[in-house]
């Protein structure tokens, strides 16, 4: 990748990063759902009179733009309301990989490989010690909450796979048009027409801020510029800067919501960023690494075992 690209997908990471920190403070204006539906209203409308249609069944726009907005979204803004930290919330939300690859295993057949599960699992076990941190001071209910939106976005993630659209912008717009009316009558049954009334009538210019960052800046200008680095590079150059989104999370949360990053948590991303590291890391790259410390697999001599390549020795 071309160094303006790199800084690209580093500012995409830390866009969508600092969105918790916006979604933290979006949740002190807006009823939960009510902000979800706001969210997905204002990337809807005027986009998609400007952008196509994405060229898919229209079955999946309504099944992925339901999952990913109402299910996933929903999960997420009602588990931050619910008291879970900013930072946290970014790095729990990256077990979707692990969901991910469990939903294409089942649904779509795909094999996970021994590396995938080794990966998997290492991240496995730092959201169970987030578990723990979270559940030494944090309220089950929002961490379990927080699990379900990752559920649901490996689910649409399946779901994106299978739809295969071409352009990730004009998917992500027209996802858009699907949630706002079922998030807007959840928030009237569940939050209530007097706390929504209040909400917009009450309105201040950080709740008008917060709505614009998640649309605009998280979901139109952060989707675009993903999709448009996918179609210039290879998924697997791409992806693993989406690692530095809980980087930029928590540290965001911690520098301007005064969120503690504990021993137990600076563990657990260490254990998510790797463990997704390593599921995501091709096994052509892999070997490389092993070949450079010397762990590569010789060819087996006549009549012996394959031996570790060992490095050369330095030379007076």
């Amino acid at each position: 990748m071309s160094p303006r690209h790199i800084a690209l997908a580093v500012l995409v990471a830390a866009v969508w990063g600092v969105n918790f920190v916006v979604i933290d403070v979006g949740l002190k204006n807006f009823p939960p759902l009510l902000f979800c539906a706001l969210r997905f209203a204002v990337v809807a409308v005027p986009a998609v009179f400007f952008v196509r249609p994405p060229r898919v069944a229209w079955r999946w726009v309504v099944a992925g733009g339901f999952v990913l907005g109402v299910l996933k979204f929903g999960s997420l803004f009602l588990g931050m309301h619910a008291g879970m930290p900013a930072g946290l919330s970014s790095l729990v939300l990256q077990s979707q990989a692990v969901f991910t690859a469990l939903f294409a295993a089942v649904l779509l057949r795909e094999r996970l490989g021994p590396q995938r599960i080794a990966g998997l699992t290492l991240a496995g076990a730092g959201i169970a010690l987030v578990a723990l941190d979270n559940g030494l001071g944090g309220p089950a209910k929002a961490f379990a909450l927080v699990i379900a939106a990752a559920v649901f976005w490996g689910l649409s993630n399946v779901l994106t796979r299978k739809a295969a659209p071409p352009d990730l912008l004009s998917w992500m717009v027209w996802l858009s048009a699907v949630p706002p009316l079922p998030l807007l009558a959840l928030s009237l049954l569940v939050e209530g027409p007097h706390a929504d009334l209040h909400a917009l009538v009450s309105i201040t210019p950080v709740g008008l801020g917060a709505v614009a960052y998640v649309a605009l800046l998280s979901t139109l200008f952060g989707f675009g510029a993903w999709g448009f680095l996918l179609r210039e590079y290879d998924a697997a150059a791409v992806a693993p800067y989406s690692l530095l989104v809980p980087v930029f999370g928590m540290t965001s949360a911690w520098l301007l919501l005064g969120e503690a990053i504990t021993p137990l948590a600076g563990g657990a991303a260490l254990l998510v960023i790797a463990g997704i590291g390593l599921s995501a890391l091709r096994p052509q790259y892999l070997a490389r690494v092993r070949r450079g410390l010397g762990l590569a697999r010789r060819p087996a001599p006549a009549g012996g075992a394959p031996t570790a390549a060992r490095a050369p020795l330095p030379r007076p």
